[in-house]
Parts: structure tokens; sequence; C-alpha cells
């Protein structure tokens, strides 16, 4: 049984950008003596290989990286590592049941949201895509399912209206590592919840798909907003106009107006205007397809406002 920190020995599964301040505070606080990750990606037009940020923090201290292609076929390694405890965070595949019966600790979770509301892959999204003005991060211990084990600790935060899914993602990061490094030492002591989730009040997220990034001018202008701002900084939303993919970066909550659903009505010095249910989305920066993110008002000084004005979006004829 461990006294302390320093002596427990941690395998840490994580993948992205939130996953690593997490990791750096275990290495500073804790014995990491393995991380598990997703393997290199290609990433860009040029399709360079990869590590993921997670891999990247790892070798940066020089800790042993695993990156199983199948974990739930390929567990054996970590295993062999012999952890006190298996702490994940965003690591993206389901851990076997062999890996969470092992650690004398458990196998905890930090996830991005207060469960039961929002299990699955995407809960930040899907916070700010619903216009939720709170959410947070739970650490739970794991089981064979996806988001259903046993609450640990909770804390809250604000959504603020100007969040982004990068904005959030970089609070929530922090806030799972503080909670995480105060939670810790009540679980060595057993002396920390243990709560059964409430089923019947599960709700349930799953990762965006590229059908979905079309944003739907038939929803309210907040809606839409809310969308824009779930899917920055990537994959980001996107309309089809005048034939081409054009994605939404920013926007901003138009005038109160009625008219034909997803044509755009006006064309300002920094932005154009596309109506939805109950009123006007206004664009106001954007990425063109092999071009870097620009302000709308430079976009403008290119284009011929003609092929914007009374322009229907998302026109596939």
């Amino acid at each position: 049984m461990v006294k302390n920190l320093k002596n427990l020995k941690v395998v840490y599964m994580g993948t992205p950008n939130f996953s690593v301040p997490t990791l750096e505070m275990l290495i500073e606080e804790t014995n990491v003596i393995g991380v598990v990750t997703q393997e290199d990606k290609e990433v860009g037009r040029k399709k360079v290989l990869t590590p993921s940020p997670v891999k990247e923090c790892a070798l940066k201290h020089n800790i042993k990286v695993l990156t199983p292609h199948k974990i739930r076929e390929e567990y054996q390694d970590i295993i062999d590592l012999d952890p006190d405890i298996i702490i994940t965070c965003a690591y993206g595949q389901i851990v076997p049941k062999e890996l969470l019966d092992f650690p004398y600790y458990g196998c905890i979770n930090i996830h991005g949201s207060i469960l039961p509301e929002y299990r699955g892959a995407s809960p930040i999204q899907s916070a700010i895509m619903n216009g939720d003005t709170e959410t947070g991060i739970t650490i739970m211990y794991m089981d064979e399912q996806m988001d259903t084990g046993n609450i640990i600790n909770m804390d809250k935060i604000d959504i603020d209206i100007t969040d982004t899914y990068g904005t959030l993602s970089d609070k929530l990061s922090i806030v799972g590592k503080n909670l995480l490094l105060k939670t810790l030492p009540k679980i060595i002591a057993d002396d920390n919840w243990n709560i059964k989730q409430d089923d019947g009040a599960a709700t349930y997220t799953k990762k965006i798909t590229r059908e979905q990034e079309r944003l739907d001018f038939s929803k309210t202008k907040k809606e839409v907003y809310d969308y824009i701002r779930a899917l920055n900084p990537s994959p980001l939303a996107n309309i089809l106009l005048n034939g081409e993919e054009i994605k939404i970066v920013e926007a901003r909550l138009g005038a109160d107006k009625t008219g034909e659903i997803g044509v755009i009505t006006a064309v300002n010095k920094d932005s154009f205007s596309i109506q939805c249910s109950d009123g006007l989305i206004d664009v106001t920066m954007i990425k063109r397809a092999g071009k870097n993110i620009m302000d709308v008002k430079s976009f403008l000084n290119g284009y011929n406002k003609d092929n914007l004005i009374n322009k229907k979006v998302n026109n596939e004829e």
C-alpha cells in the first residue's frame, strides 16, 4: 500500500492537448512509469507523421511510451509495468477488463462533463452546442461501459457566451489537473466518494461526423452561433457557397429579422449576414480550402460581392 504520492506508480493514458496538463502534474507529483497514447497520425496536406501531444510530453521527460493499435488485444506490456493505478484522460479507446481489474487502486478516468450528462466522445462540444451555461469535470472509477463508473469527485465551471471548444477545453484541462491532484490522496487513503451514477438521467454524445459540420440555418441564430463555437478550432463548421465549401471560424449574433432561410441578406464592411429561423448570424471570420484563416473584411476585398448578396448557401444545385 502506497503512503505518499511520490511512490505511486502511475500509468497514464491520454492523447490530445486536453490531456497534457494532467500528465505534467502527475510527472511532478507522482511516479509516472509509463504513458499509453494513440499511434502517430498523418497531419496536414503533406501528411506528416506526427506524435500525439501526450507522447511528445512523455518523451520530453524520458518516460516509456506505448502506442497499442488495439488495446483490447495489446495490453500485456501495460500489465508488465505493474502500475498501482491507471489514469485515463481522453485516451480514445475502450480499456479492456484485464487492465481495469489489475491495479491496486483501480483505473480512474477524467471526463469533461458533469456525469451522467454527456457520456461519450464529445461532451465539451455538446455542452456548447446545447447552449449550456455550466459544465465541469468528473473523476470516476472505470468499468467496462462508456463513462458509467462510480463517481469519485467533480467540479463545475461556467461556460462563457464567447467560449469555443478550444477555450473551454483549455479551462477544463486545468480544472481536471487540479481536481485530480486534490483527489489522488483521498483515493490512496480510501476516503473518496464512490457514488453510483443515475443511469436514468444519462445523456450520450458521439464523435462529430463530417456530415455534421455543415450548418443548418433552419435553426435559431443562437443555435447556429453555438454550433460554430462548438466546432472551433476543429473541425470547424462550414457552408457551401457558390459550389465552394467555406469553413466558418467566428460569427456574432445579428439582427432579429425574418426572411428566406439560408440566404445572405447583407454584406457589411467586416461580415456577411445569413438568415436563420429567427434572425441573422453575422459571419466575421472564415477559412477557404487550402488557405489560411482570414477575417471577412479581407475576404471581401478579393471577392465579387454580387456572388454573395441574396445568394442561398448550402445549395447543392
